[in-house]
């Protein structure tokens, strides 16, 4: 039988193992963070390398006048602009006229893909009628329905709206009819057996399957309406960032072009980033499952 001060150095052994073992892996996260620290300063540097060394270009031509100031004016010039668009609130207007342009085509078209991506999708007869015609609409740009819009609606709202509508409504359809098709058959007749109608069949498998692709559609089609308001801005609006650009243009104020060319680029970057982030929570089943 052990005696007692041979059983308080165990204890005090078994102890210290512990604390050692503790230390251990609060080293490892320690080390883990520092190296997840270093990768992502990493990639931000990398991310971060060409912008500045563009915009220090940028700033050195300007300086140096190889470039005329007229065509290519100094970035404090241009920050300064904007400042100036940002406190007189013109960008902030027309950037909100700009964005409910493409809310309201952004949802028109994704209901008009989704209902005909789902149509083509689960119906024979709906892919075998409206699909080849559908792929020769998409075929024709945005911009080549224009003239015929024109005339037909004016160049109103109603015409941005259309034209970004259609632009959204492409990328989606196919998006849905693909991924309409590429369900497992198995899951299909799994849910037959279980008796599903076809309701049910749709709303429990066949859209959670569909999911991942159709959520590209939606991604493809927000780029898509951003683009397409701003060619439709630049050709036919005397409102939003579009008309900014050609009336600064028209002024030969290339500051000004370029503010608001920067506020189309970063706006269009956050727009992406958000859907991303919705995409990351609405999918995180697909990385828990493998």
């Amino acid at each position: 039988m052990s005696s007692f001060p041979t059983l308080v150095a165990d204890l005090a052994s078994d102890d210290s193992l512990e604390r050692a073992a503790a230390r251990r892996k609060r080293g490892q996260r320690i080390g883990e963070f520092v190296a997840a620290l270093h990768s992502a300063l990493k990639r931000f540097a990398l991310a971060w390398i060409f912008p500045l060394a563009v915009l220090g270009l940028w700033w050195l031509a300007a300086e140096r006048g190889w470039v005329a100031e007229q065509i290519l004016p100094n970035p404090t010039v241009v920050a300064s602009t904007f400042h100036e668009l940002w406190d007189s609130g013109d960008i902030l207007n027309n950037l909100g006229i700009s964005l409910l342009r493409v809310l309201y085509g952004f949802v028109a078209g994704a209901l008009i893909g989704l209902a005909l991506g789902i149509s083509i999708g689960l119906s024979p007869v709906a892919k075998d009628y409206l699909y080849p015609l559908f792929r020769v609409f998409a075929q024709v740009p945005s911009l080549g329905w224009l003239p015929l819009l024109m005339m037909v609606v004016g160049i109103e709202e109603s015409l941005k709206i259309i034209l970004i509508a259609k632009a959204v409504a492409v990328p989606i359809t196919i998006n849905t009819y693909q991924g309409i098709q590429s369900v497992p058959t198995r899951f299909i007749e799994v849910a037959r057996v279980y008796g599903f109608n076809r309701w049910q069949l749709l709303r429990k498998v066949v859209l959670p399957s569909a999911l991942p692709p159709i959520w590209n559609g939606i991604r493809y089609g927000m780029t898509h309406a951003w683009l397409a308001l701003v060619a439709v801005e630049l050709l036919a609006s005397s409102e939003g960032l579009g008309f900014m650009i050609v009336y600064g243009r028209q002024l030969f104020q290339l500051d000004v072009v370029i503010a608001a060319v920067i506020v189309v680029g970063a706006v269009g970057y956050t727009l992406d980033k958000v859907l991303a982030l919705i995409e990351a929570r609405l999918l995180h089943w697909r990385r828990q499952s493998f």
